[in-house]
């Protein structure tokens, strides 16, 4: 099990959603505890250490550190801001 944390940039996104986003994206971060690779994740091009999940038409763009068991979620956006 990995432990995930949220930065502040993360929670603040999340508060800016809809109740149903929300339940959505926060259940597929949970999951990333359990783990952090899930299928169709993707490694962003251009960083060591930082991933991505779809969920919906949003992004949540996360960094995984395996010898911590740590999960860190830095932003959660709309697709079309994610990568700004």
């Amino acid at each position: 099990m990995y432990e995930v944390f949220l930065e502040a940039h993360a929670e603040r996104d999340l508060r800016r959603l809809s109740p149903r986003e929300f339940g959505q994206i926060t259940a597929a971060i949970r999951r990333l505890a359990v783990n952090p690779r899930p299928a169709r994740c993707r490694k962003i091009v251009g960083s060591e250490s930082d991933w991505r999940i779809r969920v919906g038409e949003y992004r949540v763009i996360y960094e995984i550190d395996d010898r911590a068991g740590a999960v860190r979620v830095m932003r959660v956006r709309h697709r079309r801001e994610a990568y700004r």
